[in-house]
């Protein structure tokens, strides 16, 4: 006999944030409100992707950000210099944010209302965020040419969790070794329903498409 009892913590934190995470969407969902979590690795062109997004839809739609970082307010400053409502959330050394995390932010983003889309830019890096439920409806990742066509591969929960993954500064690729094709059959093994679109936040080359699919989301979820 193990004299030893061994007690799985991990499944059991998970599963309480899965709950909670549930309770969230329907209440924003009873809101209008449409949450975009949006992850990738630090400097992939998260902020840069986002503040193409919110010119080609602020007049559209009111949107939000929660920018998450463990420390600085850099990426809250540079959204809000592009007219967009943003808000600092501050992980304490975190390296993700939780269903429970994400509606702390929440009630100082919706305070007042008016809000109807808000985007979660997540902690950057490829592990610990796909690894808990931020009460989202969408989940979307942005990998970037420099980081390399193997990336699914090397992470995939990241890939598997996502329903789009935007391909970030193509202006680049013919000075790196990056396969757009492999790199589009290396996400399909990990989720075949992902949708994969091109796009370089710089230059503003493909956000159009990106823009249209997440317009029709948002449509969709507030009816």
């Amino acid at each position: 006999m193990n004299p030893v009892r061994i007690i799985e913590v991990k499944q059991s934190v998970f599963a309480d944030n899965d709950r909670r995470a549930a309770q969230l969407r329907r209440e924003l969902k009873e809101r209008g409100v449409f949450l975009l979590n949006l992850m990738s690795s630090p400097g992939s062109g998260k902020t840069t992707t986002l503040r193409r997004t919110a010119e080609l839809l602020k007049d559209e739609m009111n949107i939000g950000v929660m920018e998450a970082d463990i420390d600085s307010d850099v990426d809250a400053r540079a959204m809000a210099a592009a007219g967009v409502r943003s808000i600092q959330l501050h992980t304490g050394g975190m390296c993700h944010l939780d269903a429970d995390m994400t509606r702390q932010g929440l009630d100082e983003l919706l305070d007042g209302g008016g809000v109807e889309l808000a985007v979660l830019e997540n902690v950057g890096n490829l592990v610990c965020p796909a690894e808990f439920d931020t009460g989202a409806v969408k989940n979307a990742a942005i990998l970037s040419v420099p980081e390399g066509d193997d990336k699914p591969l090397k992470y995939p929960l990241m890939f598997q969790v996502c329903d789009v993954v935007l391909i970030n500064k193509m202006d680049v690729a013919p000075y790196f070794d990056f396969d757009l094709e492999k790199c589009r059959e290396h996400i399909k093994m990990r989720n075949p329903d992902a949708v994969v679109i091109p796009i370089c936040a710089k230059t503003g080359q493909g956000v159009e498409v990106w823009a249209a699919w997440l317009r029709e989301q948002v449509q969709a979820w507030r009816g």
